[in-house]
């Protein structure tokens, strides 16, 4: 398994529907946190995006596991950054 670090950008016009589709979002990812394909996620202070650490077979599969987010089905994301990353020292 490899693990992604991901990066959703968000365009401010879209702020309502992420306030309307964040009860399911949020539902989705507690699921994927306890299957533990979610190590860590968050939103950005600024709210420009939300950062994510997916754990995958491969780049493909991680992007797979994001087309389920309910943000995504509503177009609630401008971008969607994934990137492999290899962890140095950490809790992970």
């Amino acid at each position: 398994m490899s693990t992604f670090h991901v990066e959703y950008t968000y365009a401010p016009e879209a702020a309502a529907v992420r306030d309307e589709h964040r009860p399911a979002h949020r539902e989705f990812l507690g699921v994927l946190h306890e299957a533990g394909e979610l190590l860590y996620v968050g939103p950005f202070t600024d709210g420009s995006g939300a950062a994510l650490m997916i754990v995958a077979d491969d780049e493909t599969a991680a992007r797979a596991i994001l087309a389920g987010d309910p943000f995504a089905a509503a177009d609630a994301i401008a971008a969607v950054t994934v990137r492999e990353w290899k962890q140095v020292y950490g809790p992970f």
